[in-house]
């Protein structure tokens, strides 16, 4: 018998015996099905909800746990963004156009707080806290301008990476705060050299850093194990001259600030006279050849940025930090900056899916926890997360009063103090962050300073600023109390409501029993006292300024 009857015979025999179990006729059952995947616990909703939105609320909570995280990610995504600037345009020219960014802020709280977009909105905070523009300088005669640019990062935030960096380039809020609107070609007799503001800043801050970068966010080394530079003067002054030649919209002379309304929020329009068009050396080696107009200019050089290996780990990092933790590991980045740069479909640069590779990780939320894991909450979101839970509001339905809240809270929407946002994301302040090579971005503005401004105004919303007061002005921003003034008389019912609306009902022995021991000092009868200092006690705690 050949070798090949031999292999025919013994594979027939092996398959009869796997067909019927060894003589059996029977056929063999089809594996069950698997089991449901367990349910989703209110605190890990909780702390999913702080992750993706301006804080949690339960009836988010609950919308999360019945859809599950992915459905609930895909709907955000699908809804349509909460614009400012259709707001902006409806309101009555003021006397001075500055006085607006109080409308600005205004909407945006608005949006922060009820709109249904909530996590396209907590995107567009987190990349504006990476792509900076601040109404404090430049801005500040310009509303409209930043509440669109405001309006664009929404607009792009589950969008391509390619798109948004091309509509901030040619952003008018962008090109004023960072002075590349008005940038001219060089000229040597009257001494004019292309502005590098943007430039730097661009490579810097906005996509791929200072140093190369392995994929997983660790720098790449050289021989003598230095890191290696991203990019040297003359790759600052070739970008530098392709971003020449752009100016308002609509405007009468090149760079002229002397434009209508409407040139605030139109992108910037080229003018090819003041265009550099020689050669220009950019990233990797490329050389732009001479004589290219300036909007070819302009796609190869953001085509050159964008396909830097640097960019999928650069934004990686950012976006973790924003979003879920301030230390994430390299195999976190590495899995993200992976989807960067391929979605599984071959794209490149889809934010819808980097979003949904931070908030679906195996890292955003584990099962145990080290010291490590979260982040501080960045002080606004410590108030937004306080709204929320409390349905704030004013009698106006305003929220204008809060225009000056970055002063309180060392930050605020669009308001800065410089390109390089309201805390680095290489902060560690000393001692054992430091020590741990680990980071802390927002202890940057934590300053004894600040943080009594914070406590205290978090004592003035409790007590002062909620709906029991009589003498509440019409913009006074308030909230609502009462069913913990209804249960107020049971401390551990009264504890556990405020402790479900804030921690999502994780609240510690410790923390319970300071406010057990307080509110024993009340009455009974004074509901609304016991009320305001159970949530002002764990507003005010560090479980609640901790995100996990």
């Amino acid at each position: 018998m050949g070798n090949t009857r031999i292999l025919g015979v013994l594979g027939s025999i092996l398959l009869g015996l796997a067909g019927c179990g060894g003589g059996s006729s029977a056929t063999t059952e089809p594996p069950p099905p698997p089991p449901p995947p367990p349910p989703i616990e209110k605190a890990e909703a909780f702390q999913f909800l702080n992750q993706s939105t301006f804080g949690a609320t339960e009836a988010e909570a609950g919308s999360v746990i019945a859809r599950r995280f992915p459905a609930w990610i895909s709907s955000q995504m699908r809804t349509p963004a909460s614009l400012q600037l259709p707001h902006m345009l409806s309101l009555p020219p003021p006397q001075f156009m500055g006085q607006l960014h109080a409308d600005r802020v205004d909407i945006w709280f608005r949006n922060s707080l009820t709109g249904s977009d909530q996590l396209r909105q907590r995107v567009a905070f987190a990349l504006s806290e990476i792509m900076v523009v601040s109404q404090l300088g430049a801005l500040q005669g310009r509303p409209f301008a930043v509440a669109d640019y405001y309006d664009m990062l929404a607009r792009n935030a589950f969008g391509n990476y390619r798109d948004l960096i091309e509509d901030v380039t040619l952003h008018p809020a962008m090109g004023v705060y960072l002075s590349m609107l008005g940038n001219r070609r060089p000229d040597p007799v009257l001494n004019i050299r292309p502005d590098e503001n943007y430039a730097r800043e661009l490579m810097q801050l906005f996509s791929i850093g200072l140093v190369e970068l392995n994929i997983d966010g660790s720098d790449k080394l050289d021989a003598n194990s230095e890191p290696i530079p991203t990019y040297d003067q003359a790759i600052i002054e070739g970008f530098a001259h392709v971003f020449t030649g752009w100016t308002w919209a609509n405007s009468p002379v090149f760079g002229s600030n002397r434009v209508p309304v409407t040139s605030q929020y139109a992108p910037m329009e080229l003018w090819p006279d003041f265009h550099d068009t020689g050669a220009k050396t950019l990233l990797d080696g490329v050389i732009l050849p001479a004589g290219q107009s300036g909007e070819q200019d302009l796609s190869d050089a953001l085509d050159n940025i964008f396909n830097h290996p640097n960019v999928g780990p650069f934004i990686a990092i950012r976006l973790i930090q924003r979003l879920t933790t301030s230390n994430p590991s390299p195999g976190y980045v590495q899995r993200v900056a992976r989807v960067f740069n391929d979605n599984g479909s071959g794209v490149r640069g889809d934010l819808g899916a980097v979003v949904t590779a931070i908030l679906l990780d195996e890292e955003a939320r584990p099962a145990l926890h080290m010291e490590i894991d979260g982040k501080l909450k960045e002080p606004l979101l410590r108030l937004t997360q306080l709204y929320r839970a409390y349905n704030a509001t004013s009698q106006s339905g305003s929220f204008r009063q809060l225009f000056g809240a970055y002063i309180v809270f060392g930050q605020g929407p669009l308001q800065s103090p410089s390109v390089f946002n309201f805390f680095s994301p290489f902060y560690a302040p000393p001692g054992e962050i430091r020590d741990s090579s680990l980071v802390a971005p927002e202890l940057e503005i934590a300053t004894e300073y600040q943080n009594t401004f914070v406590t205290n105004y978090l004592f003035l919303q409790t007590f002062g600023l909620n709906h029991t007061n009589p003498d509440l002005e019409e913009d006074n921003v308030f909230i609502d109390i009462q069913p913990e003034m209804d249960v107020a008389d049971n401390v551990d019912a009264l504890i556990d409501m405020a402790a479900g609306k804030l921690l999502g009902g994780e609240i510690s022995d410790t923390l319970r029993t300071e406010i057990q021991g307080m509110l024993e000092r009340v009455p009974p009868e004074e509901a609304a006292l016991r009320a305001a200092e159970t949530i002002y006690l764990i507003a005010a705690s560090p479980e609640y300024a901790y995100q996990l």
